[in-house]
């Protein structure tokens, strides 16, 4: 969670993917056998965009994870190629966001989101 001045501005989601229906996805493969943990959401509030949240919260999810012992940390964010992305649709993040949080593109999926395939 990120907050300004005691007002909580933005927020990440984490957990195990065994706990998450992305366990059961037919159109987000795994990459592995791996007990990996799934960043699912990362959100900002109006008001507090464009200030690098984002950021923030992804490494601090990708940390939490690890130190809970998550072997590897995953996400499904879209690929963009810099094309605006609807904010109602942006909580699942950009490859972008997340290849400068030190993640890399495992595979492509099948999944799209607000127009764009997911990764």
């Amino acid at each position: 969670m990120a907050d300004a001045d005691g007002e909580v501005v933005g927020w990440a989601a984490v957990a195990p993917r065994s706990e998450l229906p992305f366990a059961r996805s037919r159109v987000i493969p795994h990459v592995d056998d791996l007990p990996v943990w799934s960043v699912w959401c990362i959100r900002v509030r109006p008001g507090h965009r464009g200030k690098g949240i984002s950021h923030h919260l992804l490494r601090g999810a990708v940390a939490y994870a690890h130190s809970q012992g998550a072997p590897a940390v995953e996400g499904y964010p879209v690929d963009n190629r810099g094309e605006q992305v609807d904010l109602t649709m942006a909580d699942v993040g950009t490859r972008q966001l997340f290849e400068r949080a030190g993640l890399n593109k495992a595979r492509d999926t099948a999944s799209v989101s607000g127009g764009f395939p997911r990764c």
